[in-house]
């Protein structure tokens, strides 16, 4: 299959899918099991752990840690679970090319290790014959890392999946839903970013840990023995993937529109000297710290129907956690950080904001109406629920992920491209269009039916 068929293919199928009959769900009526394995398993290896045990459906053969503590977390949940316990790879950073080799072979493959990982990983997956590989965010570090992969998942006709679970959010759907139904008229300009205080991550005082810890690096646990290192070394939006990927899935991007150039600025950085000096005092050895990434990067992204977009990530300041969405077109908008809506001509008041509540509860997305009651416990207030089910189910049902290696190239390599534009005195970068061309044929996919 070349790379034209295998884009226009992945659409297709997908579309076609989207109005299939209802099925029975997390019964194989006989069949053989998912076979699932987990690269990564932290706190967030041990969400999808958790939800991946859940379901009858699933067979958990195999998991993979370089960390002590991890695994014998992960075992205690396992056990819990009743399930049998899954074979256990670790030993050294390539640990996880030996499961990949495991006897029996693999359905699918969860990747949630730190950032670095994800490209090499994937790649080996892909390599190994894995059809079906999902991966936390991001897919990579370079514009080069995105390319591979994408070029990589064409190759070998393979489907990667980005675990970007703020897609899934009830009110994040609820607005698509009524995006869908015109109820905001034609979308002209939208916002998003990650914007979550983020300090008391990247400082930790070892596995025990302490509140107001201010280690990184070697002497640190969890995000921080690995995630810091970034805001050290680069200065760029880094974390995009949970304001861009619902945005795109507003205005379809990748189908039937895509994003043409990318702006970034970057404020000064504060934040994290700050936090070190406050609790570690001036003369801890990190107060020396440079750190490059400034407190508040922004991002302008337009389009090719017309839109605008604004992103921030903001994430070493005091602040409560937003993502700051806003939807806006000729007939309203919605805004999440107020919670809030106004729709011409059918809000209470005229130029008066109404409660967000009870448009989001008339347009709760079928998809949450069906599986609420299975979110209950996942993470993320039911969110993680969604992109496991999703990814378990493609590969049940032999159908491409609903979203799919474009979109995760897409959201992702606005880290590299941001961090290009500013280095380049805060210059507009063209935006690479990883579809080959072929956006202006596929269809809208994502969140069209009430399965998953």
């Amino acid at each position: 299959m070349n790379r034209k068929e295998f884009v226009k293919t992945s659409g297709l199928a997908a579309a076609a899918f989207a109005f299939a009959p209802s099925t029975k769900f997390f019964v194989r009526d006989g069949e053989p099991k998912v076979k699932m394995a987990i690269m990564g398993v932290g706190g967030r290896g041990q969400s999808h752990l958790d939800l991946l045990l859940r379901r009858d459906d699933v067979d958990l053969v195999a998991i993979c840690d370089v960390e002590a503590h991890a695994l014998e977390d992960s075992k205690k949940i396992i056990a819990k679970s009743g399930k049998k316990m899954p074979q256990i790879f670790t030993g050294d950073n390539y640990a996880w090319k030996r499961m990949l080799e495991i006897k029996g072979g693999l359905d699918g493959v969860v990747i949630a290790t730190p950032w670095e990982w994800h490209k090499p990983m994937v790649m080996g997956s892909l390599e190994a014959g894995l059809k079906y590989v999902a991966t936390e965010v991001i897919l990579g570090l370079s514009l080069q890392d995105h390319w591979d992969v994408v070029k990589a998942a064409e190759k070998y006709n393979a489907n990667v999946m980005m675990l970007e679970n703020v897609c899934y959010r009830r009110d994040v759907m609820a607005v698509l839903n009524m995006v869908r139904q015109g109820l905001f008229g034609e979308l002209i300009h939208l916002q998003g970013g990650y914007q979550h205080d983020l300090r008391g991550v990247k400082f930790n005082n070892g596995y025990a840990g302490k509140e107001h810890g201010v280690e990184f690096g070697e002497k640190a646990y969890s995000e921080a023995h690995w995630r810091t290192e970034h805001s050290v070394h680069r200065n760029g939006d880094l974390y995009p993937t949970h304001g861009i990927g619902p945005i795109a899935n507003y205005i379809n991007i990748n189908r039937g529109n895509r994003f043409l150039s990318l702006c970034s600025f970057s404020s000064k950085s504060r934040g994290l000297h700050n936090y070190i000096t406050k609790w570690g005092g001036e003369n801890h050895p990190n107060a020396k710290v440079n750190f490059k990434l400034g407190d508040v990067v922004t991002t302008s992204i337009n389009c090719a129907n017309g839109e605008t977009i604004l992103l921030q990530h903001d994430t070493d300041l005091p602040r409560p956690y937003s993502l700051g969405f806003r939807v806006q077109g000729t007939e309203g908008l919605w805004m999440d950080v107020s919670k809030t809506i106004y729709i011409q001509e059918k809000s209470a008041n005229e130029d008066q904001w109404d409660d967000e509540k009870k448009w989001l509860d008339k347009y709760d997305h079928p998809l949450w109406a069906r599986w609420s009651k299975e979110t209950a416990g996942a993470g993320h207030g039911g969110m993680d629920f969604f992109v496991i089910h999703a990814f378990v189910e493609s590969i049940k049902h032999k159908t491409p992920t609903p979203l799919d290696v474009y979109d995760a190239a897409t959201w992702s390599v606005i880290s590299p491209l941001s961090e290009q534009s500013i280095e380049l005195g805060n210059q507009t970068v063209e935006f690479p269009d990883f579809t080959g061309g072929q956006w202006m044929f596929r269809k809208p996919v994502f969140a069209l039916n009430d399965e998953y």
